[in-house]
């Protein structure tokens, strides 16, 4: 089964094929806000490179956030046109659980921050388990000061976040790791292993459900699952 996986959730335009969870192809784009004028190009660039056509690919994987609004938007409705036009699956996935895959601790919480504006910072919490990484609180939106009195274990942050916030977590908590600049963006390779079982279950994707995930003040508390 061959896949191609997305994201456009950051200033990074992020794209893999595989063969199943093995990759074939990982590119990445540094685009800043020109996501839809080269997403369609870069696509057909990498499989170009790859002597894969479009029509052999099996199942699309789509990257849903949170991150850039105008980013997901084009993302996903990139990958609603290709589904429709193939009848082929497509999945989303939460970037931020890819995101937290470049943390490799088995220690310590993993704690991607993704800046929100207006002060806040998109998170969750997370810590690897038998070699996978199981997120442990909802998806979140809230100030940094919020997040940091809600984790109670030593842990390890990355994320665009940190370009604002990595003082404000060491003032609070002087055991804290970070993670250098390039772990802080999704892979689509990593996508791809996260929505691999999604896809092979999926049959016929309901394009209505399939949407980027927003996240608003009000609907986000730590909780563990």
């Amino acid at each position: 089964m061959k896949i191609l996986g997305i994201d456009t959730s950051s200033k990074f335009l992020n794209i893999a094929l595989s063969e199943d969870k093995d990759i074939i192809k990982e590119e990445s784009y540094l685009l800043d806000r020109k996501h839809a004028s080269w997403l369609v190009p870069k696509i057909k660039e990498l499989l170009r490179k790859s002597r894969v056509s479009i029509n052999k690919i099996d199942a699309f994987i789509i990257g849903l956030g949170p991150g850039s609004f105008t980013g997901l938007r084009i993302g996903v409705s990139a990958i609603k046109g290709f589904g429709v036009a193939s009848g082929k699956p497509c999945v989303g996935v939460a970037s931020i659980d890819a995101i937290a895959c470049n943390a490799k601790e088995n220690d310590r919480d993993i704690v991607p921050i993704i800046d929100a504006k207006r002060g806040q910072v998109y998170s969750a919490i997370y810590r690897r388990k038998g070699g996978l990484v199981v997120r442990l609180s909802d998806y979140l939106v809230l100030p940094i000061d919020k997040l940091i009195s809600s984790i109670k274990s030593e842990a390890v942050f990355l994320g665009d976040g940190l370009s604002l916030y990595k003082d404000n977590i060491l003032s609070a908590d002087k055991k804290a790791s970070f993670l250098e600049e390039r772990y802080w963006y999704p892979g689509a390779g990593d996508l791809i292993k996260l929505g691999f079982l999604k896809v092979k279950k999926a049959k016929k994707t309901n394009m209505n459900k399939l949407a980027p995930l927003y996240l608003y003040p009000e609907d986000c508390q730590v909780r563990k699952t």
